[in-house]
Parts: structure tokens; sequence; C-alpha cells
């Protein structure tokens, strides 16, 4: 297997971690927990923050590969979406990511990542999504829908996401 075809390969398996994190998330949280918000004047709660995450890539799409995001639909600022409808767009959301890595590592026309190169590009999103993860978590701490012990170690569990 050449050096381009492991990169790729490694590429695509770290933004699909990220995303199988994301979606464990959203299945382990309570129904209560999604509700949850540590804000006083009207902010996000949890499932804003994970309609952020989703709302976030569908931007980034729109703005590097305008084709990918066709059919890609935003929640509307303020929603308080289902996990049914967060999992359903978080897999969408994750394949037009997916697939504007691998444009952007492939070279292909219309697919373009941070000028910094396809690892910074591949950084952002998941520094990006991890931010918002660490607030969920806080959030739900404080809110006293703490996740199980399991769940807590699998978002860092890497090798076996």
């Amino acid at each position: 297997m050449g050096e381009t075809n492991i990169m790729k390969k490694e590429l695509i398996e770290a933004w699909r971690t990220n995303n199988r994190i994301n979606l464990l998330l959203i299945e382990r949280i309570s129904n209560d927990g999604m509700k949850s918000t540590l804000s006083v004047r009207g902010g996000r709660g949890v499932a804003g923050e994970l309609a952020h995450m989703h709302n976030n890539r569908v931007s980034q799409v729109e703005k590097r590969a305008k084709d990918l995001a066709v059919g890609l639909s935003k929640f509307p600022t303020g929603a308080v979406p289902t996990k049914t409808e967060l999992t359903k767009a978080f897999k969408a959301s994750a394949a037009a990511v997916e697939a504007l890595l691998v444009g952007v590592l492939e070279g292909a026309p219309k697919r373009r990542g941070f000028r910094k190169g396809i690892f910074t590009t591949l950084a952002y999103f998941i520094a990006h999504e991890a931010h918002h993860r660490g607030r969920i978590l806080l959030t739900l701490k404080v809110s006293r829908q703490t996740l199980d012990k399991e769940t807590q170690g699998a978002i860092w569990g890497w090798d076996q996401m």
C-alpha cells in the first residue's frame, strides 16, 4: 500500500472515530440530559450544542465544497432536535466532511481545505467538536445528568472506537 493510500486510510479513520464518539454521546445521553443547559439567558443546552456541531460541519462544507452540501440542512437557531434527528444529521454531515477531506487530499477540483493543509483541516473539525463535547460533558455534570463510567471512558478510547 502506497504512502498516500495509508495517509488517506488514516485520515478517514481519524474522522470516523471522532464521529463515532459523537454518535455514542447522542445515544447515551438521556432525554433529560439532552434538555440540560447551564445558560440562564436562553443559550444553547446539550441538544443545541450538538445541533451547532452539525451546523458548523454543513457551513464548512458549503464554504469548501458546495456540491457536497447539497441535501444537507441545518437546524434552525434555538432548535432542540431529538436524538433521532441528531443521529441522522450527524451521519449525513460526517459523510460530507469525509468526502471533503478525501477530495482535498486527492487534489480534486472544487475541494478546498485550510491553507495550512489537510491535517490542519482535519484538526479544525476535530478540535471544534471536542471543544463542544467538553461543554456538553460539563453541562451534564453540573446538571446531575453525568454519563456512566463506560461512556466517559469510551470517549478517550480511540483505539477501541
